[in-house]
């Protein structure tokens, strides 16, 4: 009995959600006297069977993640070499997803065009390639969405969807302006994220470093609390430079024929 089949089998099986120790998948094949063969032609398929369940999984977290499905930000296509730093060799730690194991967020802080998107987005595609249930949100979408919530007393269970999952992206922070009532909805989602179980985190982008974050929220002690649990265990990326965008920017110089006026065709009779 090939107990690497066996063990590839109940893998693939619990993949499946097919309740089998190892245990019963052995005294099976033993029974009906299967033979090495056939044991490794049942566990190929299974396998097969696993990964596409796998598969159609991750396809589901990605749909319901936000994160664009068209041309992915990963980490792999992420050029690491255009940077420099000592925080470098940290950063590459990130796409390991320790900091969401760790239970800590992230900001990534720089001007337009550094990468701050890209890596938010590529850490969400890996925890979705995980089986990691992530949602990404632009700030200005969360405050339409606590205030169309308010209008229709959907509060809670906007919140609650904001809680539940293990990585929430918030992009471009500052770009937007939070009045008193979602001010306090935001310290809310943090505050429940902040006290939830399992593996989980947040990261943030922004132009802003944070201390300017209160001109963009109406409630400065709610926000303060906020902030409190937001950096309370955090790792904090500054980017500095130029932006990476527009690289494959051309530009044509183009002169028109000079078209005779009214005024030359006069000169050429006078």
């Amino acid at each position: 009995m090939n107990s690497d089949i066996i063990s590839s089998l109940g893998n693939s099986l619990d993949v499946l959600k097919m309740k089998i120790t190892e245990q019963e998948i052995a005294d099976y094949m033993i029974e009906r006297e299967f033979s090495d063969l056939q044991m490794q032609a049942v566990s190929e398929v299974f396998a097969e069977f696993a990964a596409r369940k796998e598969e159609a999984s991750v396809n589901f977290l990605l749909k319901c993640s936000r994160l664009p499905m068209k041309n992915p930000k990963t980490f792999e296509n992420f050029d690491f070499s255009e940077l420099s730093g000592k925080g470098l060799e940290k950063l590459k730690g990130i796409t390991t997803l320790a900091p969401l194991y760790a239970h800590k967020n992230l900001a990534f802080i720089g001007p337009a065009g550094t990468g701050k998107t890209h890596l938010a987005m590529a850490f969400g595609y890996e925890c979705c390639r995980r089986m990691l249930k992530t949602y990404f949100i632009k700030m200005t979408e969360l405050n339409d969405m606590f205030t169309e919530a308010r209008k229709y007393g959907r509060e809670n269970r906007v919140i609650s969807s904001l809680v539940k999952p293990s990585c929430l992206v918030i992009d471009e922070v500052g770009y937007c302006n939070f009045d008193t009532e979602n001010t306090r909805l935001f310290f809310d989602m943090i505050d429940r994220r902040y006290n939830k179980e399992g593996n989980f985190n947040i990261i943030f982008t922004s132009n802003k470093q944070p201390k300017f974050w209160k001109q963009c929220f109406a409630e400065e002690d709610t926000l303060k609390c906020a902030m409190d649990r937001i950096f309370d265990d955090v790792m904090i990326f500054n980017f500095s430079g130029s932006s990476h965008r527009g690289q494959k920017r051309e530009a044509f110089n183009l002169t028109t024929k000079k078209v005779q006026t009214v005024t030359d065709s006069i000169q050429e009779i006078e």
